[in-house]
């Protein structure tokens, strides 16, 4: 397992709510439907999730009883300057300061993305690509036009 360390927090599970991000099974995940069953005979409320997976939409369930930790991804989002793509498909981007990277391909986003990015790349438009980042992994999630 990849070392968890300021990739994650942690959260009582009684405190995470529906559309918030959790760690299932060593993978960042968007909560989609979680419930809560009664206190037993031993006494803990346990909290049933479920889960996708923001990089593969993979579907992932958990249950914890309430009053126990589990940890949440910190997911950031950046929108940087799409500049070009190469043959291989990998987006060279340029932050706010003019910094370019160029480690991201076109194939790690959903088809609809690829698409919407290759589009207005082709139409020679000025668009800002949005970059999903968690647990060291990233993965273009869209675009927005540039508004000066």
């Amino acid at each position: 397992m990849a070392n968890v360390g300021s990739d994650t927090y942690p959260a009582q599970c009684s405190s995470l709510r529906k559309g918030g991000h959790v760690v299932i099974k060593g993978r960042p995940c968007k909560i989609v439907d979680m419930s809560t069953s009664k206190t037993g005979k031993h006494g803990h409320a346990k909290v049933h999730m479920v889960a996708l997976d923001i990089f593969t939409g993979k579907k992932l369930e958990d249950i914890c009883p309430s009053t126990h930790n589990m940890n949440c991804p910190n997911v950031k989002r950046t929108d940087l300057q799409l500049v070009d793509i190469d043959e291989d498909g990998f987006l060279s981007l340029m932050d706010d300061d003019g910094n370019t990277r160029e480690d991201i391909n076109i194939s790690s986003a959903d088809d609809e993305v690829q698409t919407e990015i290759r589009e207005k790349f082709d139409a020679a438009e000025d668009f800002l690509v949005t970059i999903l980042s968690a647990m060291g992994e990233e993965k273009p999630t869209g675009t927005k036009v540039i508004t000066t």
